[in-house]
């Protein structure tokens, strides 16, 4: 047997653990006694551990709380746009520019009516009737070409127009604008310029919207409603005036069915817009008329309804963004547009130059006409841009209303600039419109006050009129009286218990009309 083999293991191990405890000994006993090895203090375990199981849980709870706050926000987003109607000030401010922007323009031309839309116009009735054959747009003044059916279809426009522009009746009248919109501008498509395609376009988006929430009379007619239910829960009076025109509207559109004058189309095509539109508002009078019984058919309309108007919110602004775009990289195309002298040109038109010495003081500069033109690409390329930024969007809001406001006054052209000032209105701040609605009040306040007092002024002089007029008859009649009693026996000498009443003052102003 060797030595290495008869060596026993206790020995053999022994070098080494001398060694050991020569040198790294010092660092045990420096080392503190948790670390030291073969210790038993407390065992705890390694720190990479829990920090890998601290680090693992932090993620799954930062993984669950983005998760958790995804489908918050998804919740709030989905809860907005079923809950509510959004813009309802937008809205309104667009109603009324629209149909008063309309409005006016058939007051303007109402004497030009025959040569712009009559039977007899320029463009004839044939050549519509032909036109209307290939395209299929709808007009009902090609439905008889006699001067009285042109005459009550105007005055229909103006009168949807007037109604739609105060909110009465708000979702019939929404149609039977734009029925008086399509019917005019289909009949003469010669006549139009880009304010009427504006007007054109937002007349079909508003069917859809709810836009008599605030600023109309269907609000107003809503909150006296409510204040006068005399306790929670009562239907209150029915509504029999839509009852009524709801009614009327349906015999009138069965009769043009019946008589074939509304065109079928690909799937009905305004056959049954219309009738569908019809069958809504009928659905809709049921669900209010009997929410008493169950409030869920009524609750499911509001649901549809908010979906439908936020929708129809949302393209007519991609729609007033999508003017601007257009119209501003079309401008950058143009040469004129590219040197800066587009400007200069429409100012000395005599077509676009109402006021000419006011065309000629703004074209004098040349440096003016340059930032303008380069202006006004710069505005309109940028708009749809700036919306995700709430203080340039409103600058740059304020500087285009600014704009289409000049080119009324400098340009002629009213009715375009009104109708794009109020495309620009759905971007206006809520907070804005809720000060202008404020005013707006104050001043009608005032105005009444004013045209009251002025009423009673004037009752009051026309009464103080009368009574001296009848005082003054009263006071001839008893000079009359007098007279025959002196001729007479005498027993009218003094104002006795049987004896005529002596006449008052003429300055009694009570006499005769507000005794």
């Amino acid at each position: 047997m060797s030595d290495d083999e008869s060596t026993p293991v206790s020995d053999q191990d022994s070098g080494p653990a001398r060694d050991q405890d020569s040198g790294p000994a010092k660092d045990h006993d420096d080392a503190p006694v948790s670390d030291r090895p073969g210790t038993s203090v407390g065992a705890p375990e390694p720190r990479p551990a829990r920090n890998a199981g601290r680090e693992r849980l932090a993620g799954r709870i930062s993984r669950f709380d983005r998760t958790h706050r995804l489908d918050r926000k998804l919740g709030h987003a989905v809860s907005r746009l079923t809950g509510q109607a959004l813009g309802p000030y937008q809205t309104a401010v667009i109603r009324i520019g629209f149909a008063g922007t309309w409005l006016l323009f058939l007051l303007r031309e109402f004497p030009h009516r025959q040569e712009m839309y009559g039977p007899d116009g320029p463009w004839s009735w044939d050549l519509a009737q032909q036109l209307i054959a290939s395209n299929h747009a709808f007009t009902v003044l090609m439905w008889a070409d006699s001067q009285v059916w042109f005459e009550i279809v105007f005055g229909f426009a103006v009168l949807s127009a007037a109604l739609f522009m105060l909110g009465w009746r708000t979702r019939t009248m929404s149609v039977l604008f734009l029925l008086g919109v399509l019917s005019l501008q289909n009949r003469s498509i010669f006549m139009g310029d880009g304010g009427d395609n504006v007007i054109h376009l937002m007349a079909i988006y508003l069917v859809f919207t709810r836009c008599g929430q605030v600023w109309s009379l269907d609000a107003r007619r809503e909150r006296r409603t409510a204040a006068a239910r005399p306790r929670e829960g009562d239907e209150g009076q029915p509504d029999r005036v839509g009852v009524v025109l709801w009614a009327v509207l349906g015999l009138a559109l069965t009769a043009a069915t019946l008589a074939g004058k509304i065109d079928g189309g690909t799937l009905g095509g305004w056959r049954t817009i219309y009738w569908g539109l019809w069958a809504l508002q009928a659905l809709w009078w049921l669900a209010g008329r009997y929410a008493a019984r169950s409030d869920q058919p009524r609750i499911f309309l509001d649901v549809v309804a908010n979906l439908v108007h936020n929708a129809a919110l949302f393209v007519i602004m991609a729609e007033a963004c999508l003017i601007y775009a257009t119209a501003g990289w079309y401008k950058i195309q143009g040469s004129r547009w590219q040197d800066g002298t587009a400007v200069y040109y429409p100012l000395h038109l005599d077509y676009f130059s109402p006021w000419p010495a006011l065309s000629d003081l703004l074209s004098a500069s040349g440096t003016m006409v340059m930032l303008v033109t380069y202006g006004t690409v710069v505005a309109q390329v940028a708009f749809p841009f700036t919306l995700f930024n709430r203080r340039v969007k409103n600058v740059l809001l304020a500087i285009m209303m600014t704009e289409h406001a000049v080119i009324a006054v400098v340009l002629g052209l009213p009715f375009f600039s009104l109708a794009m000032i109020a495309a620009d209105a759905v971007f206006l701040p809520t907070s804005f419109l809720r000060r202008l609605g404020g005013w707006a009040a104050r001043v009608r306040e005032w105005l009444l006050s004013r045209l009251s007092r002025l009423a009673r002024v004037l009752r009051v002089s026309r009464s103080g009129r009368l009574g001296r007029a009848l005082t003054g008859s009263r006071e001839n009649s008893g000079e009359d009286n007098s007279g025959e009693d002196s001729s007479g026996d005498g027993s009218g000498g003094e104002a006795g218990e049987g004896g005529p009443r002596p006449p008052e003052a003429a300055d009694h102003p009570h006499v005769g009309f507000t005794a």
